[in-house]
């Protein structure tokens, strides 16, 4: 009988787990005193369609305009025009001064063999924690959509705040292999890491449900 050839799926084929790994974060290379090693980085932002320095040219084109505009009116008579367009250029400074302090803002998540290390920058705050990766565990902070919660040994953070709410349990499924992969590889394939105190329900993630 001859053989048969199958034409290929147009389809795509089912995504492997070890994907998840790189879905949110990228592979960054650490130095150290042994040298370089491989982590995993997760670096999420507020999403701002300017950055800092556009603010400033942006700024700096409508004031302008608005102050040769106000002159015109100040050549021919008006000169109260000329003391609104300076308000407006003031206030319109003093926003995009708030708008550029947070355009910076973002959570970073670096995991570093069994160190999950996690930085939060918003405005001219900055919080750093590290966390166990084999202790740590990844849930909702509540319902359908929430935040990320990181939790171990009576401490806990939460993360997610820059995603989609539909975009969140994604991520703490990413998470989660993530870390179970990186512990796996730094305990080698004969030793198993120490078992979690107090195991929380961190496989129960809400699936967002479909419209």
């Amino acid at each position: 009988m001859p053989a048969i050839a199958a034409a290929p799926s147009p389809w795509p084929g089912p995504t492997q787990p070890a994907g998840l790994r790189w879905q949110f974060g990228q592979p960054v290379a650490l130095g150290g005193p042994s040298g370089q090693r491989l982590a995993t980085q997760w670096v999420l932002r507020r999403n701002c369609s300017l950055t800092p320095s556009q603010c400033g040219g942006a700024f700096a084109a409508v004031a302008a305009v608005s102050l040769l505009i106000a002159l015109g009116f100040l050549w021919a008579g008006a000169p109260y025009v000329l003391a609104f367009a300076g308000l407006e250029v003031l206030v319109l400074g003093a926003a995009l001064v708030a708008f550029s302090r947070h355009a910076s803002d973002r959570e970073t998540l670096t995991l570093d063999e069994c160190r999950l290390l996690v930085e939060r920058r918003i405005g001219s705050r900055s919080i750093h924690a590290e966390f166990v990766a084999h202790w740590v565990a990844v849930e909702p902070a509540a319902g359908q959509g929430a935040l990320v919660r990181l939790s171990e040994r009576g401490r806990s953070l939460d993360v997610g705040r820059f995603l989609l709410p539909g975009l969140r349990a994604a991520f703490a499924r990413a998470l989660r292999h993530a870390q179970r992969q990186a512990c796996a590889e730094a305990h080698g394939p004969r030793s198993r890491p120490a078992p979690r105190p107090e195991p929380g329900p961190q496989d129960r993630f809400p699936e967002p449900k479909s419209h």
